[in-house]
């Protein structure tokens, strides 16, 4: 496959085509996870919670595994665009052994430690129990969605997004199907409960990945995955990790967010727990599809960088930043107009309603300037760049926000939680542009030095 396309054809309609497919595809995937939740909540409320708790340590998993899959992504776009393909399945050979090895490892201490993670946050043994129930059968699957993943990034590093959209719309599609029929035992299925959530959810993943492996061996790739490449080599492993590590704390940065949110609730009321338990299902309907947009920007801006293209690499930062905002205030306008309705998707207790129509309302005054850091971090990611990006995510998930919602929730109570999200968005765009810039300008430089 010739993937010179990324730096030859017109960048608007080079954009769209990557990113158009991975947007649908996240669509479909954030209707898997409102669906999914949709049903769970059918249980109890007991259900839902658990699987409000459960969320930060599923989203870990799938941080470490995008997160390294990012980096993956990078130096495999970096060393095509620089036209050495030797050097760019090495980097796929030995990304792919690295995450299977998190996968194995994720899998034990995710499962091992779980009971005592959810006594952290609620004392109630019947979520626990549940939590568990759900837990055990999801984080069996680790080591698939790692390896998904890791196939996920390599067709996305040669631009083939069509066959990343089908494989995530094929596993998402199967799970939704699934929900239901496992949960409640329709048809021939056995009625499994939250249990069976956790295997439709398995279940699609493992598609996901089936897709992925029959298409990598029936058309084969640019970039290939070479037995003479297994060993791993210090130099190849530094790079992966040097954009890697950055990535997965970017990703795994919401995780400490929702567990530190969730014990300033817990001061409050479960209640509210709920309530950002249910926030964060609904929010990827937003942040999923611009995600799908950054997931289309980052080889597009390795590729171009590394080909030496800077004015490329600039007008697709800015067209995708554009895109994003479009997305952030279409989810502005739906959280201001319905937030009721969609609060009762998942519950029909009306102080829970309330609250969270309360909550949405809040929190989504903050979107439109979101867009900011997120296309920010997803090109810094693109340019190899980790350091700067995480430099974002830290202000956003940690340096400013945990602070603020704990100063202002002992003024305002909850509410006060609410209200530091769209504070810390605001806050974080200033230094977003301010990283980006100057980190745009070091690459430039360097570049200029090197010739």
């Amino acid at each position: 496959m010739n993937d010179t396309f990324m730096k030859e054809k017109p960048v608007l309609p080079l954009i769209l085509s990557m990113t158009l497919p991975m947007v649908l595809s996240m669509l479909v995937n954030s209707l898997y996870n409102i669906i999914d939740s949709f049903f769970v909540a059918q249980i109890s409320e007991e259900a839902m919670t658990a699987l409000s708790l459960v969320y930060p340590v599923q989203n870990f998993i799938n941080a470490v595994g995008i997160g390294f899959g990012v980096g993956i992504n990078a130096v495999i776009a970096l060393y095509l665009g620089a036209g050495d393909n030797k050097k760019a399945d090495q980097a796929a050979t030995q990304g792919l052994v690295l995450a299977m090895i998190h996968g194995v490892v994720m899998t034990v201490c995710c499962i091992t430690m779980m009971p005592a993670f959810l006594g952290m946050f609620t004392s109630s043994k019947t979520v626990i129990e549940l939590g568990v129930r759900y837990s055990v059968i999801a984080f069996a699957f680790t080591l698939i969605i790692i390896v998904g993943v890791t196939f996920e990034k390599l067709f996305q590093a040669v631009g083939n997004m069509k066959t990343t959209m089908i494989s995530l719309m094929c596993g998402c599609i199967t799970n939704i199907v699934l929900d239901p029929a496992l949960i409640f035992g329709y048809g021939p299925f056995p009625e499994m409960g939250i249990e069976g959530a956790a295997l439709a959810t398995g279940i699609g993943q493992a598609l996901t990945l089936a897709i992925y492996l029959v298409v990598y061996f029936v058309r084969p790739i640019r970039v290939h995955i070479r037995r003479q490449y297994i060993l791993l080599s210090k130099k190849m492993v530094i790079k992966l990790y040097s954009i890697g590590i950055p990535a997965t704390l970017n990703l795994a940065l919401p995780s400490l967010l929702i567990s530190a949110l969730n014990a300033i609730l817990a001061a409050y009321s479960e209640v509210y727990i709920l309530v950002l338990g249910i926030y964060y299902k609904l929010q990827t309907f937003i942040y999923l599809p611009a995600n799908g947009i950054v997931q289309g920007m980052r080889p597009l801006i390795g590729y171009n960088y590394g080909a030496g293209e800077n004015k490329r690499v600039s007008q697709i930062y800015k067209i995708v930043l554009c895109m994003s905002g479009i997305i952030m205030v279409l989810g502005t306008v739906i959280c201001l107009l319905i937030p009721g309705q969609l609060m009762g998707l998942f519950t029909h207790t009306e102080a829970t309603i309330q609250s969270g129509e309360t909550a949405l309302r809040i929190i989504g005054a903050g979107f439109i300037v979101s867009a900011v850091s997120v296309t920010s971090s997803g090109a810094l990611e693109g340019l190899g760049k980790g350091t700067p990006s995480l430099l974002i995510s830290l202000c956003r998930y940690v340096v400013v926000i945990i602070p603020t919602a704990f100063l202002l929730s002992r003024l305002f109570g909850a509410v006060g939680v609410w209200n530091a999200f769209w504070i810390t968005e605001a806050i974080t765009a200033i230094i977003s542009i301010c990283v980006y810039y100057k980190a745009i300008a070091q690459s430039q430089l360097s570049q200029s030095t090197v010739k």
